[in-house]
C-alpha cells in the first residue's frame, strides 16, 4: 500500500502541473491552494481567477463524496480502493484524449471542464486514502508530512519514526510536479497521459498483489 500510494503521489504533481500551468492557475488536488488563490481572484490580485478554483472546489467535494460513498458501499477496503482508482484512471485518461483531440483554453469552459473532471477524481482518491489511514501518506498535501519530518526529527528531541516514508512522499510530489512541468513543453496531454498509465498500472498490480 505505501508504494502504491506513492506512486499516486508522483501522479498529484503531474496532475496539478498540468492543471496548474496549464488550465489556468487552478489547482485539481490541491484545494488549500485553491482557497487561498480565490481569495487573491476577489482580490483582482495577479489576474488570477475565481470561476476555476470555485469550479475545481465543488467537483473535489462531489469526489470526494463518491469516495466516500464507495467506502461506505463497498465493505472491502481493498475494494473500494480498487474501485475509486479506477474512476481515477477513468477521469485522467478522458482528459488526456480531450487534450490531444480538442483546443483547450484556460479559464474557459474546455479548460473548467478538465479541471473539474481533475477534481473530481482526486476528490474520489482523497477520500478513499483517508479511510485508508496510512501515515503520512495522503497523496495530495504535503503541509502535516512536512510538519512530522522536522517536529518528530532528532534535532526536535524526536526518534525520527516515519522520516523515511515523508521524505519518499515530499520527493514524489516535488518529482511529479517537476516531470509535469517540463513535459507541458510538449503537450497538456502527455502529463495527463502518463498520470492515468500510472494510476491504472498501480491498481492492476495492486489488486495482483493483494489477492
Amino acid at each position: 500500500m505505501p508504494r502504491a500510494l506513492l506512486v499516486l503521489t508522483f501522479t498529484t504533481g503531474l496532475i496539478d502541473a498540468a492543471s496548474y500551468l496549464g488550465l489556468g492557475h487552478v489547482f485539481s488536488a490541491n484545494m488549500t491552494g485553491n482557497v487561498v488563490l480565490l481569495g487573491f481572484g476577489i482580490a483582482g490580485a495577479g489576474g488570477l481567477p475565481v470561476l476555476s478554483p470555485l469550479i475545481a472546489a465543488g467537483a473535489f467535494l462531489v469526489g470526494a463524496a463518491i469516495g466516500g460513498l464507495a467506502g461506505r458501499r463497498i465493505s472491502s477496503r481493498r475494494s473500494s480502493f480498487a474501485a475509486v482508482v479506477s474512476l481515477e484512471t477513468c477521469l485522467v485518461a478522458a482528459c488526456a484524449l480531450i487534450a490531444a483531440v480538442a483546443h483547450v483554453r484556460p479559464n474557459q469552459f474546455s479548460g473548467d471542464f478538465l479541471v473539474a473532471l481533475l477534481a473530481l477524481a482526486m476528490g474520489a482518491r482523497n477520500a478513499s486514502v483517508r479511510r485508508l489511514a496510512v501515515p503520512d501518506l495522503t497523496t495530495t498535501v504535503l503541509t502535516m508530512t512536512l510538519t512530522g519530518l522536522t517536529a518528530d526529527s532528532p534535532a526536535a528531541g524526536g526518534s525520527g519514526a516515519g522520516t523515511t516514508r515523508r521524505a519518499a512522499a515530499i520527493g514524489a510530489m516535488l518529482t511529479g510536479g517537476l516531470t509535469g512541468a517540463l513535459m507541458l513543453e510538449t503537450h497538456l496531454a502527455l502529463p495527463l497521459g502518463v498520470a492515468a498509465v500510472l494510476a491504472l498500472l498501480t491498481v492492476l498490480t495492486y489488486l495482483r498483489v493483494t489477492s
